[in-house]
């Protein structure tokens, strides 16, 4: 089909949707980890479900490590499930992995919401909320791999969309927040209502997946990922025959993998030459995109060492007062992902004069920015046909990135 075929965008909804389903993939780690001080709360005494949102609790009394453990046991899973949804993302319907995924989520949010108003001595509730986020952090894998695969096949500025999404739903998390704190109503109601709010954005997430079908142009790339699929089942049996099949190129399509940072500029969703091409080898993909990769763990390792299990620990050198209960909040969650989501947007730094704030401030925009650079080039840097697997590939060493981040935050803690 030619370029000029292809069906626009009305109103932008696709893009829309997009935005809506990364703000709904990071909604239940960010709420997760904003919400420490509830959790801390809970764990102090026992029987207790009047922990507040907004006291920091990371002091001696933090025996159980929560900060550590919520941010390893979220990014472990994630690791395992991406790396396992790079190799079998065929063998579960892509619908079945997204809608599954997000259904699962829904439900263990719920389960969090309701907990709020259980008594429940602080062992029991501590292994409960590691569960939950061990799982909730396992369907999430599943469904972002599934979702960044679906993104490869589109133009990057959705992808684009997805990650500032994504960068929305810490800065949802940290307002939800401190709305909670703000409200005068008793703890427990302030914080059902908190964990009330991620279960709406994750139904908001699975009708904008449910509309995806009936948007035109969704329907043209959904489509075409559709005849590669099937195009990959009759090219099984020549896979091993030779390197072409394998996704090599001849040099029509060099010209495919040269790497073209103008964000305008798409590259052709057809190849000209094949009649026939393999199935996308995981270990030519990732020939490709190893470097992209390794930029993506080292970005992810570095603040996922210190954030949030490092960060949440500072507290105000002010008297204690209004300033003190909110300082955690904004300038630890807010601060951090109102830049990242710049970050992910822009290319623009905002220094300010206090030390924390400063480095907040250059840690999260730095972070969102590669972040968001790192994911956009590597569909960019394989033949259309490899873009679902570089979009997995993608996906898996961004969790490996969390996952050494997160062990290392133990070491870090330790020197302290």
């Amino acid at each position: 089909m030619a370029r000029g075929d292809i069906p626009q965008d009305s109103y932008h909804l696709v893009g829309i949707s997009f935005f809506i389903l990364g703000l709904g993939t990071l909604l239940p780690w960010n709420f997760f980890i904003t919400a420490i001080p509830y959790f801390q709360g809970r764990l102090v005494g026992a029987n207790s479900t009047t922990g507040t949102l907004g006291t920091n609790h990371t002091g001696p009394a933090d025996t159980f490590n929560f900060n550590n453990w919520v941010t390893l046991l979220s990014q472990l899973p994630l690791l395992l499930f991406t790396l396992l949804n790079s190799f079998l993302y065929q063998c579960i319907p892509e619908t079945v992995r997204i809608l599954g995924s997000l259904l699962v989520i829904l439900l263990l949010f719920a389960l969090t919401a309701a907990l709020v108003k259980v008594d429940m001595s602080p062992g029991p509730f501590f292994s409960i909320t590691m569960t939950s986020v061990w799982f909730i952090n396992s369907f999430g894998a599943v469904l972002q791999g599934s979702l960044f695969g679906q993104l490869g096949t589109m133009p990057s500025t959705y992808s684009t969309l997805f990650l500032s999404g994504q960068g929305l739903a810490g800065i949802f998390a940290a307002l939800a927040m401190l709305m909670s704190m703000a409200s005068g109503v008793d703890a427990q109601t302030s914080a059902l209502g908190y964990f009330i709010m991620p279960c709406v954005g994750i139904l908001m997430s699975i009708m904008c997946y449910l509309s995806l079908p009936h948007l035109e142009f969704a329907r043209y790339y959904l489509a075409k990922k559709s005849q590669a699929q099937a195009q990959e089942l009759e090219t099984k049996a020549e896979l091993l025959q030779s390197d072409e099949k394998n996704g090599i190129p001849n040099s029509p399509q060099k010209a495919a993998l040269t790497l073209d940072l103008n964000p305008e500029k798409e590259p052709e969703l057809e190849l000209e030459e094949p009649q026939k091409i393999g199935k996308p080898s995981v270990f030519i993909v990732f020939q490709k995109i190893w470097l992209t990769a390794l930029c993506l763990v080292s970005v992810f390792t570095v603040t996922l060492s210190v954030f949030p299990a490092i960060t949440a620990m500072v507290t105000s050198s002010t008297s204690p007062g209004k300033w003190s209960q909110f300082f955690n909040p904004i300038c630890c969650f807010l601060l951090f992902n109102v830049m990242d989501w710049l970050g992910r947007s822009l290319t623009s730094y905002f220094l300010w004069d206090a030390y924390f704030i400063t480095f907040m401030l250059v840690f999260a925009v730095s972070n969102g920015y590669l972040v968001s650079l790192t994911m956009c080039l590597a569909p960019r840097q394989v033949l259309p046909h490899e873009r679902e697997v570089a979009g997995a590939l993608m996906t898996f060493f961004l969790a490996l990135g969390l996952s050494c981040g997160a062990s290392l935050s133990f070491l870090f803690k330790a020197l302290i």
